[in-house]
């Protein structure tokens, strides 16, 4: 089995490329970041759900895909910012927004993995993962 270097752009390429064939699930290798990576995709409804199986030894995170009526997608883009090779970090004042706003950042601050709206409000910069859109 290879190392990962990289396990969010792993999550980001596995969501990206089950998107792109119409799949209803993904299944992942689990962790608590990309736990908390789902739970922002969820709360800003990019996807219908995700759940913790416990399957060997690290668990598994399936995320379950959302669709328009006409099978349209939801998610029509996804890119890892902040990469081992060069890290992104914004102050609270300078948080990017993605697509005048229609888009999420996703941030690691100094109270946790958070949308950039989230940490906007409250006040905190860190490091910016991705763009979701």
């Amino acid at each position: 089995m290879a190392v990962i270097t990289d396990p969010i752009a792993d999550l980001l390429t596995r969501i990206r490329n089950a998107n792109t064939a119409n799949h209803q699930a993904v299944d992942v290798p689990a962790s608590r970041m990309k736990q908390a990576v789902a739970q922002i995709l969820k709360d800003e409804g990019f996807i219908t759900a995700f759940e913790r199986l416990e399957e060997g030894p690290q668990g598994t995170l399936r995320i379950t895909l959302k669709y328009g009526p006409n099978k349209e997608k939801v998610i029509t883009g996804l890119r890892r910012i902040s990469r081992p090779g060069l890290r992104v970090y914004t102050n609270k004042t300078e948080i990017p927004r993605v697509l005048g706003g229609l888009g999420v950042v996703i941030m690691s601050t100094s109270r946790g993995i958070m949308s950039g709206k989230r940490a906007k409000k409250e006040g905190c910069g860190g490091e910016v993962l991705a763009y979701v859109w």
